[in-house]
């Protein structure tokens, strides 16, 4: 009996199945709540190859939710996709794993996407879903759209000029507070993981070649109420811009400084190329303030300030709720 014996016993996908998926390369963007588990599934699968991304660390108020991270992560103050590459290597060797510390943006995107058999989100804000999207479809490689907040979630596979995409279901990007988050709703465990499942279900169709049992539209999951809901699209030919005309300007669009869902801070973004000597800025810092540093970033708390900064550039300050704030706080202990 193999490894992956059980999964070759399920009807679905076989020993042809499991042979495709081995031989498939997936790439999980965000790894907090979704990701954790979706990368942890992909893994376990035996996919050939997994690349998770992701530009946040791990923090104690993630454990509840976010399976694949433990205290020692949060003592060490490790990147999530750091974290999570570690993790995922000790589940399977047999897998070439590879955690990517960055924010996906529009001058990384393409090159994270290409390549990739099948695209996988974990993310928490449309901004990127609808740039994942835009790149997704113009490079033709399948993805699935997660999204959970309290105990209500949604997912969607997105197969391009095949199937409707997100901006078909969604049309425009959502206007920041028009919808429930993780800092108003809260978020409970379980829909994570219903979420997860139903995702890398459908993944696990595409990886394995069965698209003949594919869920065609936006399943909707209610948690608390017992309600799971479909909005059909079966026979629906996409119809928004990026699926008709090739217009992808989400693809393009240079992303500003970021409100993080869950927590009362903002990520800013360096000036393309930027990079920090992180053993210096420590150095500096330790005498303003407690400083936790390692390889791939440096932590930094004083009286009224927070922040993480980045190899690339990029600082995540705490305690503030607009980037003018965030970015007055970054020029007085980092600089300008």
């Amino acid at each position: 009996m193999t490894r992956y014996s059980r999964q070759e016993l399920f009807a679905g996908i076989g020993p042809e199945g499991q042979a495709r998926i081995r031989s498939s390369r997936v790439l999980v963007v965000g790894c907090g709540a979704l990701g954790s588990v979706l990368a942890e599934t992909m893994v376990r699968a035996g996919v050939g190859a997994a690349t998770v991304v992701d530009r946040d660390y791990v923090e104690e108020s993630n454990l509840q939710r976010q399976s694949l991270f433990d205290e020692e992560d949060v003592r060490a103050g490790l990147p999530k996709a750091a974290a999570a590459e570690r993790h995922l290597r000790r589940i399977n060797s047999d897998v070439e794993v590879r955690g990517v510390v960055a924010d996906l943006g529009p001058e990384n995107a393409d090159s994270l996407v290409r390549g990739q058999t099948l695209v996988l989100d974990g993310t928490d804000n449309f901004e990127t879903r609808f740039l994942l999207n835009d790149v997704c479809v113009r490079a033709r490689v399948p993805w699935v759209y997660g999204a959970c907040v309290g105990a209500y979630g949604l997912a969607l596979l997105v197969r391009p000029r095949v199937s409707p995409c997100l901006r078909c279901v969604i049309e425009t990007l959502p206007a920041p507070g028009s919808g429930p988050t993780c800092d108003t709703a809260g978020v409970v465990a379980p829909i994570v993981h219903v979420v997860a499942g139903i995702q890398a279900g459908e993944a696990l169709k595409v990886l394995a070649g069965r698209t003949e049992t594919l869920i065609e539209g936006l399943v909707s999951v209610d948690l608390w109420a017992g309600t799971f809901d479909v909005l059909d699209l079966a026979g629906r030919a996409p119809w928004c811009p990026a699926c008709t005309a090739g217009r992808f300007e989400y693809a393009e669009r240079l992303p500003g400084a970021a409100v993080l869902c869950g927590r009362d801070a903002v990520q800013l973004r360096p000036s393309p190329g930027a990079r920090v000597d992180l053993g210096a800025l420590a150095g500096r810092l330790r005498a303003v303030g407690e400083v936790v540093a390692n390889d791939y970033l440096v932590r930094f708390r004083a009286k009224g300030a927070e922040l993480v900064v980045f190899d690339d550039g990029r600082a995540i300050v705490k305690g503030v709720k607009d980037a003018a704030e965030a970015r007055s706080v970054y020029a007085r202990y980092v600089g300008s």
